[in-house]
């Protein structure tokens, strides 16, 4: 029933007081709960208003089964979802998660070009790089709607529209004050994780895939998930001490806390999202350790091929990008030598 202090389009259910948003679509009433609940009697909050009028201007709801959400749940039970990189699934489950909760309710042929610029907008205001990133796994969304018959060959409205312009953020290699600080204060398994990342130089998913078997006491034997590439990587000094000391309570090198399988990605980013923040290196992510292994090599005076036969890098551009202002720097200081011996 309806109370007399709320907006159109509002009712509150009588035996518990929770407010609905409920409209008629053709012969058909769709009730959907609300974000904004209040107390009976109290003012009405502006953030209901706001969230009526979203609704309101939003694509039609339909039945379950036809909805964004069985799109998700039918593409998460795929091969093709299966088979993606650990770190790309992760990162995908968190964007698919926030569609399911956000237009979950919605039919696909019902969203239009206008409403998914006005969410990747609205998702740009938080953070750009989220948002183009949840706008490329919507466009893969609605890619299966069409794959599932929601949706006509080319109904794809997310395609085609653009990403959100912005000035990105440049990655930085660890410092070597950072690198000290880090192995000066890690956990043990937090530790072994920063060492395995710097001394190898490969993705975190690759890393937390790595088996004791793959280790054979010089080198570690890596397959690539992105690649697919088979790499054999000779491990660094520090490294070494590291798996020297590491207990093998497992068949994985880094193990979850019940030590009966890989410790998971968000487990393992977590742990290095706290050490970064009790040393202070917020400014250098996990993915930087990529970078820094480069860029060590790099400063050695190896060369492309050399590089990339360790890191797995397929071209010569991404080398040039994680080791160009190394080289810069040795170029600099052999000109800057010869000018005073000269």
């Amino acid at each position: 029933m309806k109370g007399r202090d709320l907006p159109s389009y509002i009712h509150r259910r009588k035996r518990d007081g929770k407010l609905f948003f409920r409209k008629r679509y053709g012969a058909k009433i769709v009730e959907i709960p609300l974000q904004t609940q209040f107390p009976a009697g109290d003012p009405v909050p502006f953030a209901l208003h706001q969230e009526r009028e979203r609704m309101l201007n939003a694509p039609m709801p339909v039945a379950e089964g036809k909805t964004v959400t069985h799109v998700i749940e039918r593409y998460e039970r795929s091969d093709d979802f299966a088979n993606l990189a650990l770190r790309t699934k992760a990162d995908y489950r968190q964007h698919l998660d926030f569609l399911q909760d956000k237009i979950g309710h919605l039919q696909p042929k019902a969203i239009e070009r206008h409403h998914v610029i006005k969410w990747r907008d609205t998702w740009a205001k938080k953070s750009p790089h989220k948002a183009n990133y949840r706008l490329r796994v919507l466009k893969i969304v609605m890619e299966r709607a069409i794959d599932f018959g929601l949706l006509p060959t080319g109904g794809n409205r997310a395609k085609g529209v653009s990403e959100v312009k912005y000035e990105k953020k440049e990655r930085l290699p660890w410092p070597a004050e950072m690198i000290d600080a880090a192995r000066e204060n890690a956990e043990p398994r937090t530790r072994l994780l920063f060492e395995l990342l710097l001394g190898t130089g490969q993705r975190i998913g690759d890393v937390l895939k790595m088996k004791w078997s793959d280790f054979d006491g010089e080198a570690i034997s890596v397959r690539q998930g992105k690649t697919k590439a088979n790499l054999w990587i000779p491990a660094p000094q520090m490294l070494l001490q590291a798996l020297g000391s590491a207990q093998r309570s497992s068949v994985f090198i880094l193990t979850n806390q019940a030590q009966t399988g890989p410790w998971s990605y968000r487990g393992a980013a977590d742990g290095m999202m706290k050490l970064r923040r009790q040393i202070g290196a917020e400014a250098y992510d996990i993915h930087s350790l990529r970078y820094t292994a480069t860029a060590e090599l790099a400063r050695v005076g190896l060369d492309d091929d050399l590089i990339m036969a360790i890191t797995g890098h397929k071209t010569h551009r991404m080398v040039q990008l994680y080791a160009g202002a190394e080289r810069q720097k040795l170029r600099a200081k052999m000109a800057n030598m010869k000018r005073e011996g000269g």
